[in-house]
Formats: C-alpha cells, structure tokens, sequence
C-alpha cells in the first residue's frame, strides 16, 4: 500500500482520479497551489490535477521538481492535455483522468519501484564548475559563487548542456519559465552578473552574435562528470 498525495482544487464528490477511490492506497489531497506545498505531507508518490490550467500546473511541476522532490510526479490529463505535455515538465508518467484502476494501480507501482525514483541530487563537475544541486550552490576553480538562485539555476542550466546555443526566449523559457512575462533582457543581465561573479573564468558563457548564450565547456568536458556528493 502506498501513501499518495494529490494536488487538486476538486471537490471529493468529483475526485481528479476516480480510479484512486477503488484501491488501497492512502491519498491525501491538498489544494494544487504553491502555498500548499510548504506543510504537505510526505508520500511514497505525487498526482498533479493538469485538467485545468496547464500553464499553471507546468509552473507547479517545475516547482516541485526544481526543490528536490524525491518521490515520483504523476500528471493526471484529459485527453486534451496531452498535446501539451513534454520532458520540460520534469513529470514522470502521464495517466488520463478516465482510466481504471487496474491501470491506475499499474503506474503508481512502477513508478514507485523505478530505478532511480530516491536518487540523491548530484554534484557536476565541467571545466573547473562544481554545481552542487543539493545545496544549490556554485564553484569556481574551488572558489565559492555568492549566486542568486536564478543565477545557479542558469550557470546549471548552460552547464548542463555545454557548446549547445540557447536563445534568450529559450532561456526565459527553460530557467524563468514560460509563464514569465518580464522580457528577454532579464537574461543578459543575469549572464552579465553570472560572468562577473565567474571572474577569469567569465568566457564559460560565450556570447553567439545575433542568437544567444551557450557554455564554452573544454573539448575534454563536452559531457560534463557527475559525480554522487
């Protein structure tokens, strides 16, 4: 038996997930709300109601994954849902809110008994960066980074993903969110303070004319290590 947790704003009289009703688990809900997430309960697993507003329950996701959820995250979808739902959403599996429970009963213990599910975040090294993803900080050379957490989440972003170019709508997109409405400038001032702080090692973000940002990892560190902390 596992304990679930489901973040929707439905009522018990028209659960998100019938299905769930008819097995043995444990739910509990809470409102699919950030605020709510700050006293949620422990699970074993994560059902996100996505029936309503998707760019709003994609932020949610991203929430949940970006702070170092380790319990899987399950979206439930209408049949319309599905053409909006990618990898960028950090979700594990997609169930759609009609299905039975045979097959509801189906994900929720492959999803729990996945390899991997209660993985520790890591430590990635590239061309002289250590990115700590459990204490969402930053080094240079072994010189600590005083960064702003969209700082650290930019350098991550960038250094995970080395010699690729990212236009700034593509960064606003990955980091801020596509939901974001303040402009693509807020990346170059972000870039612009992030090189700062990187000091001699500011050409790490490399400037591609007319197009974007990338990071100019060394030939030696085109994937970068990543190592358990």
């Amino acid at each position: 038996m596992a304990h679930i947790l489901v973040l929707s704003s439905a009522t018990p009289q028209a659960p998100a997930l019938p299905a769930l009703d008819l097995l043995g688990h444990t739910v509990r809900q809470i409102p699919a709300e950030p605020a709510a997430l700050v006293n949620a309960p422990s699970a074993d697993l994560i059902f996100v109601d996505g029936r309503g507003d998707l760019v709003a329950v994609r932020s949610l996701c991203r929430i949940l994954t970006t702070t170092g959820l380790s319990a899987p995250l399950l979206l439930i979808v209408g049949e319309g849902g599905f053409a909006a739902v990618n990898a960028e959403w950090g979700i594990d599996d997609v169930v759609l809110a009609t299905a039975g429970p045979a097959e509801v009963d189906a994900r929720v213990r492959l999803a729990i008994d996945r390899p991997g599910v209660d993985q520790v975040p890591t430590r990635i090294q590239t061309s002289g960066i250590t990115i700590d993803e459990a204490s969402y900080s930053a080094k240079a050379n072994g010189r600590p980074l005083d960064l702003t957490y969209k700082e650290f989440q930019l350098l991550h972003f960038l250094a995970t993903h080395p010699s690729r170019v990212f236009t700034r709508e593509q960064l606003v997109s990955e980091v801020w969110g596509y939901d974001y409405f303040g402009g693509t400038r807020t990346v170059d001032v972000h870039v612009r303070r992030l090189r700062a702080k990187l000091g001699d090692q500011e050409q790490l973000i490399g400037t591609v004319r007319n197009v974007g940002y990338r990071f100019n990892a060394a030939e030696e560190d085109a994937v970068p290590a990543v190592a358990a902390p």
